[in-house]
């Protein structure tokens, strides 16, 4: 997922300023890409590709591939059926991951795959450090991903503003509308009193992040919106791809909305973010550089903890859809405020 490449990309920013003339390559599903362009820390991508995992003729290719670059240091953040196979075949001098049941064979070093976070990184960012500590190295550690907007896409994006009018006397918040998929989406007729409340307390301009083939979800969101909101809502706004969206968000003052790849990219360009997380997803991993300021996310679990007693990550997934109906916006209207006016203070009426 692209949440997840971008966060693992820290691997390769650390390990280049540790090993600068090192030769440092990246293995990602194809989909993925965007987010690394313009990342100097990485001199190739690998593409791992639906046909190495439909087809283990395929798979092997790939594994063989990598065996013939005779890497120095292999780093497995995945820990999956398929990167085990590639690691195996790879026969790198030395392979790092996590310490888990039945696969410590497989590496030379491994790290504890640490249940809680000890910072306010999050444990999504701290796993991935943690895989570098087997090398000692002598440098700074960088926590923060990076994404890298060109001028030329900057400017795009500007464009694209003055062409539907944006106000430039008014600050920008864009709206995370959708998770990757429904259980991970805040319910639509949630997310229009989301979008209200932001409206309310804020003078701003209001974008929504969502693909052509989401408008309909967009529209009923819209729809569910008061027409004072709507006012301020510039619905048609859209990148024509992943790149272009990064360029739109980096011209956003902030984002607010579901967890997912939209967000991570916002905190990537240092844009305040304010999460809702799906019932089902641990607020601990993803929950990263929370500060009370300038990072804020809620959980159902937060203010209903006892939804959650002796309940698997299975059963809560079972269950989100009927968990979501739970976590009503009123819920957590005045940590939006804050959120607001923590970080747009110039815009607050």
């Amino acid at each position: 997922m692209i949440g997840d490449v971008l966060i693992s990309s820290i691997i390769c920013n650390n390990l280049r300023t540790a090993y600068p003339d090192a030769q440092i390559d990246y293995l990602v599903y194809a989909s993925t890409t965007p987010v690394l362009e313009g990342n100097s820390s990485i001199d190739n991508i690998i593409l791992f590709e639906e046909k190495h995992r439909k087809s283990k003729k395929e798979l092997l290719n790939l594994g063989f591939q990598i065996r013939n670059e005779k890497y120095d240091l292999v780093i497995d953040a995945y820990s999956k059926l398929e990167s085990w196979i590639l690691v195996l075949l790879s026969n790198a001098k030395r392979k790092i991951s996590y310490k888990k049941p039945g696969r410590t064979f497989l590496y030379t070093d491994t790290v504890p795959f640490e249940s809680f976070p000890k910072t306010n990184l999050g444990l999504a960012i701290e796993r991935r450090l943690s895989l570098l500590e087997p090398l000692n190295l002598k440098t700074v550690i960088d926590p923060i991903p990076k994404l890298f907007v060109s001028e030329k896409e900057n400017q795009e994006a500007i464009t694209l503003f003055e062409k539907h009018n944006v106000r430039k006397d008014r600050k920008t918040v864009m709206i995370s509308l959708l998770g990757s998929e429904t259980l991970k989406t805040y319910p639509l007729e949630f997310m229009s009193k989301v979008v209200d409340y932001i409206a309310d307390n804020a003078d701003v301009n209001i974008l929504f992040n969502y693909f052509p083939k989401q408008i309909e979800e967009a529209k009923t969101v819209f729809n569910g919106c008061k027409s004072s909101t709507q006012e301020k809502v510039y619905f048609d706004l859209l990148g024509g791809d992943l790149r272009s969206f990064i360029g739109l968000v980096n011209q956003c003052d902030l984002i607010i909305g579901n967890d997912g790849g939209a967000i991570n990219m916002a905190k990537a360009l240092e844009k305040p973010s304010f999460i809702i997380f799906s019932p089902w997803i641990e607020k601990k991993i993803w929950a990263t550089f929370e500060d009370g300021i300038h990072h804020l996310s809620v959980h159902l679990k937060d203010y209903h903890p006892e939804l959650f007693d002796h309940k698997a990550e299975k059963t809560l997934k079972k269950e989100a859809l009927s968990l979501y109906q739970e976590f009503q916006p009123d819920l957590f209207k005045d940590k939006i405020e804050l959120f607001l006016s923590q970080n747009l203070s110039a815009s607050i009426k």
